[in-house]
């Protein structure tokens, strides 16, 4: 299947798939908490233009959001990513794009370092990332209880620069 990708800033017009997007990626095995979202929350946690999407064969496919972990200056460097990708689509490179394009981006902004959290119970996201060459830099052991069960939170990150063989 010849499955052309483009990559671009979402749209106004991208919400109703975005949230649908959401709703579908997201369970117990890859999310601390699982909740439905409405058209109108998702437009209002994530303003337009504020992520990459990637459109394959005309519909949304998947997402790219990125964040300052925290309010302090000192940390300004750093976008900590999440990315979704639709369970029919994964697999035929959706996910590179998405993170490639997001490098290229973060690093026009400023940004020095991408992290993201992966929890210990999604091993084919933490393969991902590291085929991409993200690193794991610390565990949280225990950190959720979901089903009875504890699970780490794996916490991740890549240099967007060429330092000290980072």
């Amino acid at each position: 299947m010849n499955t052309e990708v483009t990559v671009r800033w979402s749209r106004e017009e991208d919400i109703p798939a975005l949230a649908a997007l959401n709703n579908r990626v997201w369970n117990e095995t890859n999310s601390p908490h699982v909740a439905e979202v409405t058209e109108a929350e998702y437009r209002e946690r994530h303003a337009v233009g504020s992520g990459l999407v990637a459109v394959a064969n005309g519909a949304v496919c998947g997402l790219i959001v990125w964040r300052t972990p925290s309010r302090m200056e000192s940390n300004a460097h750093v976008a900590e990513l999440a990315i979704a990708v639709d369970p029919d689509f994964q697999g035929l490179g959706i996910g590179r794009k998405l993170v490639e394009a997001a490098c290229v981006e973060a690093k026009a902004q400023g940004k020095r370092k991408l992290s993201l959290r992966v929890m210990s119970t999604n091993e084919k996201a933490i393969a991902f990332y590291e085929k991409l060459g993200f690193r794991a830099q610390g565990r949280l052991v225990d950190e959720f209880c979901i089903g009875g069960r504890y699970v780490d939170d794996i916490l991740m990150y890549k240099m967007l620069h060429d330092d000290a063989g980072r």
